[in-house]
């Protein structure tokens, strides 16, 4: 056996090597407790006044795959580092606890960088996309410490998510509260504007004024005709100075200076002319319609941008709560040592291949 170690002395470096890890694995690695929880992200139910179309083609659940991987990103951050390090003391715990040196933080004070790396290594957040799952695992020294980490995550994770989706839509809020209070001035100016200028004219509204003598003008006319007629038929076989002739010319005359002053308050040169009211009026009327229809239109987008903020509150639905681990599931001894003697076994005799290969060669 000697002699093959000595022919061989790679073989020796491979059982050397196996048997100094055996011994790592087995006697000096650290204990790792790993909490587990799985969770999913979801919005209350509000009804919304409106039918979103798009919703229904594309589907909402790509909407919540996003805000998981959104909330994935957080848990994986530097940011949530920094507050696992103020409030769970993440530092002192990976470099204090007596871990092997493999195992724990080799630097207290590392960079935050340096940090963040050994937290990746620690920490898995992942998606399972078919069942629509995030699962989180943390590895600490301590069963207390990993249930601790665990619970702070989910908690600050379900804050951050309400805060991103809130933000936008506070904003959005603020802004239509703005607007709306600029529109509902301007309506009641454009209202009060309408009122007095019907209170001034004496007028509810000059256009139903102008076709009311416009009927009225109609009629008269008629009644011109008529006499008209009359007076032709007369004149057919009684002088212009008979009483008759005479009555209905006088008929004739008052129907004329009737007809002229009516169609004098429709329209004039100069003065306030029906016609010219109407015209002012139609204009403070469309004013106030517009400014109506802005304002109810502001007051709905307000409505509905705030039933879409409280739509963005995100909750954490806990499938599986953080669990308290009871034994430590990491490191995996057995299966680590396995593992790495098969492989090194397998280099070895890939070495020992290439060097028997060549010695034939030089024979």
């Amino acid at each position: 056996m000697r002699s093959f170690l000595k022919k061989y002395p790679y073989w020796a470096l491979c059982f050397f090597s196996i048997f100094v890890v055996a011994l790592y694995w087995s006697l000096w690695a650290s204990d790792r407790y790993v909490s587990e929880a799985n969770v999913v992200l979801e919005s209350p139910q509000v009804s919304v006044p409106s039918l979103d179309v798009s919703s229904l083609l594309t589907g909402g659940g790509s909407s919540n795959s996003q805000d998981m991987l959104l909330l994935r990103d957080f848990l994986l951050s530097t940011d949530m580092l920094k507050y696992l390090v103020d409030h769970a003391g993440f530092r002192q715990h990976y470099a204090n606890s007596g871990a092997d040196f493999f195992t724990r933080l080799k630097d207290e004070d590392a960079p935050l960088e340096k940090l963040h790396e050994y937290y990746l290594k620690r920490v898995s957040v992942e998606l399972d996309s078919y069942a629509g799952v995030l699962r989180i695992k943390v590895q600490a020294l301590t069963p207390e410490k990993a249930h601790q980490i665990a619970s702070l995550m989910l908690s600050q994770g379900e804050a951050q998510m309400n805060l991103l989706g809130q933000r936008l839509a506070q904003e959005q809020v603020e802004f239509l509260e703005q607007q709306v209070a600029i529109l509902e001035k301007r309506f009641d100016i454009t209202r009060e504007a309408l009122l007095t200028y019907q209170n001034e004219n004496g007028l509810v509204s000059p256009s139903a004024t102008i076709e009311s003598l416009s009927t009225v003008v109609a009629s008269l006319e008629g009644q011109l005709a008529s006499l008209k007629a009359q007076k032709n038929a007369l004149l057919s076989y009684q002088s212009k100075r008979s009483s008759q002739v005479i009555r209905i010319d006088s008929q004739i005359k008052a129907l004329n200076d009737q007809i002229n002053s009516e169609r004098d308050r429709l329209a004039r040169q100069s003065g306030n002319a029906l016609n010219t009211l109407s015209n002012q009026y139609q204009t403070l009327q469309l004013k106030a319609e517009f400014a109506q229809q802005s304002y109810s239109g502001a007051l709905s987008a307000l409505e509905t941008t705030r039933i879409e903020a409280a739509r963005k509150l995100k909750q954490l639905s806990i499938l599986q709560k953080p669990t308290y681990p009871e034994y430590s599931v990491l490191p995996e001894r057995g299966y680590n040592i396995i593992l790495f003697a098969v492989a090194l076994i397998f280099i070895s005799i890939t070495i020992n291949m290439v060097v028997l290969i060549i010695k034939d060669h030089k024979d």
